[in-house]
């Protein structure tokens, strides 16, 4: 049981959200496993290596226009009034001396030619080209390594893949790159009333570790979703045991300071507990701790409060257990509908749904519930939060405030 102490004491002292968070991080130490992938499978993945071009793009000279290739010196005076007259080659020739050769855009270049004109500034004449216009050497030529040059730098370590990337990296002759594994995490749902299905009266269905798992899996990391421990202080100390060798932790339910709420204790036990209950609303229960370097996020096991918590702790855990930037959530301005109040010194995390009005920029926000941590759908059919800060006691109807997408991130 957990001690009589923690018990009565409850939350008086609850740690500022910013201050828990640097805390947690403080703990956590980028992994160094690292793989190699083909590029149609690192997308999203974090490059492990420095990433320079074993060739240049282009790795020829090149016709930036439709057109004719010809020796610049042999347009010298050239103009509408009075034409260079060259000799109309076969495609696919040299260039010799007062000849021209056609090319399309992207074509190689003919040897001996140094300048591309345009087909809209020649004029075919029997076995002659008429040109109107003077060149200099290079005009319309795309140069060697024009793109890229070759051993030029193209990604430092930590730089996430995009799809543009990819398509960078296989111009230069790339066909694998070298990647940091994504974070392993070993998610744990806890409490002995959880089934998987049917429930009898006094049961729920376990959901917390499902949508822990998929949330995991979408931040970058690889989940183990583990079958629900009952609240027993040995099957805890096994299961947190068991996966001390992922890069993360995450327990759901238990966090709390009831009779059954043990993972804190089990948590100091092995290791270290840094901090337990932070002025959040709702997930003010959250526990963080330390066992054996792994990072263990203990998350309250109301639903809405476990994915509030994870996308406050777990989300900026993973990305720097992966060598990922923390990105700000996606915010869009929106006029309250409604007044939504708030506790001070606690900061809220207030559901709403959306709705636009007669322009894409007017944008209302309606509160779905700002209580119920344990109402599921009130999330499900939200569209995104509105976050309090500790300082402000709410908001007033008509006030414009930012609504978080969170699910938008990954």
């Amino acid at each position: 049981m957990p001690s009589e102490d923690r018990r009565r004491s409850g939350f008086k002292q609850r740690t500022r959200l910013t201050a828990a968070r640097e805390q947690l991080l403080s703990a956590i130490t980028p992994h160094d496993r690292t793989e190699h992938l083909r590029l149609s499978l690192a997308d999203g993945r974090v490059v492990a290596t420095e990433l320079t071009a074993p060739t240049p793009v282009p790795n020829y000279e090149r016709a930036a226009m439709d057109g004719y290739a010809v020796r610049a010196a042999d347009t010298v005076g050239a103009s509408s009034r009075s034409p260079a007259v060259l000799d109309a080659l076969d495609a696919e020739t040299d260039c010799r001396p007062n000849g021209a050769v056609p090319v399309h855009t992207g074509s190689e270049l003919p040897d001996g030619a140094d300048a591309v004109v345009k087909i809209e500034e020649t004029e075919t004449v029997g076995d002659e080209l008429e040109v109107f216009v003077a060149l200099a050497e290079g005009t319309n030529v795309g140069a060697v390594g024009e793109d890229v040059t070759e051993n030029q730098s193209l990604y430092q370590p930590g730089h996430r893949l995009r799809p543009s990337d990819l398509g960078l990296l296989k111009s230069v002759g790339c066909r694998e790159v070298a990647v940091y594994q994504n974070p392993t995490v070993g998610v744990i749902p806890t409490g002995e009333e959880l089934v998987e299905a049917d429930p009898e009266p006094g049961e729920l269905i376990e959901t917390n570790g499902l949508t822990i798992s998929q949330s995991v899996n979408r931040w970058s990391g690889v989940a183990t979703y583990r079958n629900t421990v009952t609240d027993d202080r040995s099957a805890l100390r096994a299961a947190i045991q068991r996966d001390l060798t992922k890069d993360v932790i995450v327990t759901t339910g238990g966090s709390s300071v009831g009779e059954r709420d043990l993972l804190p204790e089990v948590v100091g036990e092995l290791g270290e507990v840094l901090v337990h209950g932070v002025a959040i609303k709702p997930g003010y229960p959250v526990a963080l701790g330390v066992v054996q370097e792994t990072p263990v996020l203990m998350l309250p096991g109301n639903p809405v409060a476990c994915i509030i918590t994870a996308q406050q702790f777990l989300r900026p855990a993973l990305k720097q257990a992966g060598h990922l930037p923390v990105e700000p959530v996606p915010t869009q301005s929106a006029t309250l509908e409604r007044k939504l109040p708030s506790e001070p010194g606690t900061r809220t995390f207030a559901r709403v749904e959306t709705r636009l009005g007669d322009s894409d920029s007017d944008l209302t926000a309606t509160p779905v519930r700002t209580g119920g941590a344990g109402i599921l759908s009130s999330v499900a059919l939200a569209d995104g939060w509105v976050v309090v800060s500790e300082g402000r006691e709410g908001y007033s109807a008509g006030e414009t405030v930012d609504v978080e997408h969170w699910e938008a991130l990954p």
